[in-house]
């Protein structure tokens, strides 16, 4: 099972989906690294980047050529200034645009943009047509059901997208209003994949190969997106791939992998983002530790410190510490 965007043949049909605050340069070189695909930017505000603002700027700092594919995420509610933002992320290399028409968080939607966008079909239109008028790289667009169980409109949306010109879509599985509650419906998705003839991919709830499984089974979805599994696993990305292609799935990484990969990402979060590297890591370290013997005290050494050579000394007594046979898959 392969995945095409537009003519664009991805290296597998797992995608690492959009996460503010956790898919940065470090943890998308991390889950590349381990094989994984297409990988996306956290959310970027388009307004930001046209204003230069040093936050959301930062989230573009990328090595565009060596991270292909990768898909850079905008998200705003204003169709011109979605469009020159589009312009600037492809200037820089990206393989895809991404419009974010899927985040529930307050103060985004509070603004009209991210899942508020489904409830203004009209704004949605003009900003998918501002968008793909404007770059000549495939223009993609996450989103969900729907903004509440009363107006589950996301296959006519996502036929309202295909119009406009985007070429593939990825559905989470909830509403706007379910935030991140209960489960997410992966039939629902099937909906949306009977409504367009452009490739759609499952989202939400996807955190191991058995639910790779079954959210493809429930959706008929030609891939997986893949957000919070990956957090602490990014070799989960690799593993979906194998699995989508008919592959041997290959085994989780060994303790000494482990160690080799965490080392590695932290490195480069103190490349990327220097003095505060360490504060900005500690979710990471939580992470990657979660489930081991001797995680907890791992994880008070890291809250209660920014002093790199600490933490790398901590790091590496945890996984000195580990017996093999204590290590689940």
């Amino acid at each position: 099972m392969s995945l095409v965007i537009a003519g664009n043949v991805l290296p597998h049909a797992a995608i690492l989906a959009p996460m503010s605050g956790v898919t940065d340069w470090p943890f998308r070189r991390a889950v590349r690294r381990c094989g994984g695909g297409l990988v996306v930017t956290e959310m970027i505000a388009s307004a930001a980047v046209l204003r230069d603002v040093r936050t959301e700027m930062r989230k573009l700092r990328t090595e565009a050529k060596s991270e292909a594919p990768l898909s850079i995420q905008l998200a705003g509610w204003e169709p011109l200034v979605m469009a020159e933002a589009a312009k600037i992320c492809a200037d820089l290399g990206a393989t895809f645009i991404d419009i974010n028409m899927g985040c529930p968080a307050k103060k985004v939607t509070g603004k009209l943009s991210g899942s508020a966008l489904m409830r203004d079909p009209h704004l949605a239109g003009a900003i998918m047509a501002a968008v793909v008028n404007a770059v000549d790289v495939p223009v993609t667009l996450k989103m969900r059901l729907g903004w509440d169980d009363k107006s589950l409109n996301a296959p006519i949306f996502a036929k309202m997208a295909e119009n406009n010109g985007i070429k593939m879509l990825a559905v989470h599985g909830r509403t706007r209003c379910q935030m991140y509650n209960g489960a997410a419906d992966w039939g629902k998705i099937a909906d949306v994949v009977n409504a367009v003839d452009i490739p759609v991919v499952a989202n939400g709830d996807i955190t191991c190969l058995d639910r790779v499984r079954r959210a493809l089974a429930a959706s008929g979805a030609a891939g997986v997106m893949i957000g919070r599994g990956a957090q602490g696993r990014p070799w989960l990305l690799a593993q979906a791939g194998d699995l989508l292609a008919g592959k041997a799935v290959r085994p989780p990484p060994s303790i000494a992998m482990r160690h080799q990969m965490m080392r590695a990402h932290l490195d480069d979060m103190l490349s990327h983002y220097g003095t505060a590297a360490m504060r900005l890591a500690r979710k990471h370290i939580a992470w990657y530790a979660y489930g081991l013997p001797g995680a907890a005290q791992l994880r008070d050494i890291a809250n209660n410190t920014t002093d790199a050579a600490m933490v790398f000394a901590a790091v590496d007594q945890f996984f000195a510490s580990l017996n093999p046979k204590e290590v689940a898959a």
